[in-house]
């Protein structure tokens, strides 16, 4: 049995779970906090990150090289064309949406959504690569009416839960959705994905855990707050 670890706020955490769900797995699920320190989870995942699993052959981590792994070990259904080209495509949409969109958007995270600060030269800069990207993205991604084209595969897993928040970051922080300010339609094809089990399934949790989340915060502040 392979167990799931990490939290179902994370993005690469539920696109590992939809995976998981699209192809039918049985697994469980740990919560484990990111940055964690002991040794059991530092020998799983040597960063830190989530999410990584445990199975019987030992834990992987680094949420893509999972993604293979259970591809390879799980052919069926497949998320991943069975040809070379095919699968590289796949792969190259994946890259494209986390490494060029979800971790540049990621540095205005801490004023997006977490009460911090990002300095005016840093939001600049941010917003230039992600126009950049944004565009080159634009050049790849087929919506027709999926991702990679007319079939479902993991970089849709990829797309559904990490293209919503670059546009809710790039909304908040600059007054404008970037991703269709860049000409990418994203909302009905969220729609469309949002409409599979797995997706209701990973958007239904990670709402209780968001909820969760917010109402622990809440309590903490209250605690804090002076008596009188």
């Amino acid at each position: 049995m392979i167990t799931l670890c990490g939290f179902a706020v994370s993005n690469y955490y539920n696109k590992v779970k939809m995976v998981l769900l699209e192809k039918g797995i049985p697994f469980t699920e740990e919560y484990v906090a990111t940055g964690m320190k002991d040794e059991t989870s530092l020998a799983a995942s040597p960063l830190g990150k989530v999410p990584f699993i445990r199975t019987p052959q030992g834990a992987l981590c680094e949420s893509e090289v999972i993604v293979e792994y259970l591809e390879q070990a799980y052919p069926s259904p497949a998320l991943v064309p069975a040809d070379a080209w095919g699968a590289a495509k796949v792969r190259e949409l994946t890259t494209f949406i986390e490494l060029h969109l979800e971790l540049v958007v990621r540095e205005l995270y801490p004023q997006a959504f977490f009460g911090g600060t990002v300095s005016e030269s840093n939001q600049a800069r941010i917003r230039k690569l992600l126009e950049k990207n944004i565009a080159a993205f634009k050049r790849l991604a087929k919506f027709s009416p999926y991702v990679a084209g007319d079939t479902f595969t993991s970089a849709d897993c990829a797309a559904f839960v990490s293209l919503p928040l670059v546009s809710m970051a790039t909304k908040t922080m600059y007054g404008v959705d970037l991703l269709a300010e860049g000409g990418i339609d994203w909302k009905p094809y969220i729609k469309l994905v949002g409409e599979r089990p797995s997706a209701q399934k990973v958007a239904a949790d990670r709402k209780v855990a968001q909820d969760a989340q917010i109402a622990a915060i809440k309590a903490k502040a209250a605690a804090q707050k002076p008596a009188g």
